[in-house]
């Protein structure tokens, strides 16, 4: 049986759960909610970044990628700083939707896949 292992965990979520060699991230947003849709999306993939080096991986093994935006006009802006983000060759499968999302002043949400 394959231990799970689970980080940054509270009554109601994990931030990331490690099952085998894989890595499930939760949904993650920004800090600063004030900042636009650039400003939150650096934060949001820094965070990734953070909660992948915790569970043993990086971005370069990332598997599947799901965006939510709160507007599609988000699209080019969120893209912009996506596509300086990951490593060339080995981007994930990935999917991208408009969404309300839980507390109005976030613009984007992102939860990644990721092998170790």
């Amino acid at each position: 049986m394959t231990d799970i292992t689970r980080l940054d965990q509270n009554a109601r979520r994990s931030r990331a759960v490690i099952h085998g060699d894989t890595v499930y991230l939760a949904g993650q947003t920004a800090d600063d909610r004030s900042a636009d849709i650039a400003g939150q999306t650096r934060q949001v993939l820094a965070k990734i970044d953070e909660m992948l080096a915790a569970a043993g991986s990086d971005k370069s093994r990332l598997l599947n990628v799901t965006i939510w935006l709160k507007s599609m006009t988000d699209f080019n802006a969120m893209n912009a700083v996506y596509d300086a983000w990951v490593v060339p060759g080995e981007t994930p499968a990935r999917c991208c939707g408009q969404v309300e999302l839980a507390v109005p002043d976030i613009r984007v949400e992102i939860m990644a896949i990721a092998a170790r």
